[in-house]
């Protein structure tokens, strides 16, 4: 059997009890390292578990997939996904090759940051499509995702944006000359994906487009969701570029139309400057 399980979103010890004895019946144990992250250490994991964990990177996951099936038809071995395992397309390749190899599978469900992000105060079906910001260099800056945000907007709904990782990556120049050496990781702060969606505003400002959001957007940066630490901030677009969110992981929410009961809710976690913000909200132009 391929267990696929969901680990959550804060430590070892989010794991499911049905996970957890799962993992305990396993011959070998993977924890996919690139898609997202623990607090915990691997050694943590490890200890928790009671089981060796193998670190299973990018190029493990999407080349080496046969490695990690490898005489799954005949004893149990364990895939880790942080957060819920069909949160990453990636994981959905694994179980189609395991059905393919005649390999019986499990999913185990977990926490997601894509229903975990309520906690926020904004309420789950006012989401729209879900994307994504990547760290711009100097000759790709893509902002396909900004189309995506204003189209949320427009239809009156909010948008989660998941904030890139750089986990065991290499430089275009290590990769033409083949050699295996790894950038250190790095994960992009709401502060971060703040100040690239304001360089958006700014750039379509001055070649004279209709604005769908501007510095003013009341927006939610949330960092570390599911530990102890976690922390929710509630200003406006330009705010948040200078907020720090201490550690990652860190996500980003563009509000859309706001109902009153959202409001309240993010007033608990808004910036002294934002409330007037909420305040001018007028609660009789929503409905229940």
């Amino acid at each position: 059997m391929l267990y696929v399980i969901g680990l959550g979103l804060g430590d070892a010890a989010d794991i499911t009890v049905k996970g957890l004895r799962a993992l305990k019946s396993c011959s070998r144990v993977y924890l996919e390292a690139y898609t997202s992250v623990l607090a915990d250490s691997q050694g943590a994991l490890e200890e928790f578990y009671g089981k060796a964990v193998i670190l299973a990177d990018r190029d493990l996951v999407e080349q080496g997939a046969d490695e990690i099936l490898k005489d799954a038809d005949v004893t149990d071995v364990a895939f880790l996904v942080v957060g819920d395992p069909f949160g990453a397309t990636t994981h959905s390749d694994l179980v189609l090759r395991a059905v393919n190899a005649g390999i019986p599978y499990q999913v185990i469900h977990n926490a997601s940051i894509m229903t975990a992000v309520g906690c926020c105060g904004l309420q789950l079906y006012n989401f729209g499509e879900t994307v994504s910001l990547v760290f711009w260099t100097e000759s790709w800056r893509p902002e396909s995702f900004y189309e995506k945000i204003c189209k949320n907007r427009t239809a009156g709904l909010h948008t989660l944006c998941l904030l890139d990782i750089k986990v065991k990556e290499r430089s275009i120049d290590n990769m033409m000359r083949g050699r295996k050496i790894y950038e250190p990781p790095r994960f992009m702060s709401v502060s971060q994906a703040a100040t690239q969606l304001l360089q958006i505003i700014q750039r379509r400002r001055e070649q004279g487009e209709e604005l769908g959001l501007t510095e003013e957007t009341v927006c939610v940066g949330v960092a570390r969701v599911g530990a102890e630490d976690q922390v929710i901030r509630t200003a406006t677009l330009q705010q948040l570029e200078s907020c720090d969110l201490g550690a990652p992981l860190h996500s980003l929410i563009v509000t859309g139309r706001l109902h009153p009961l959202e409001v309240d809710m993010l007033r608990l976690s808004a910036e002294p400057n934002v409330l007037q913000h909420l305040h001018m909200i007028d609660s009789s132009t929503y409905t229940s």
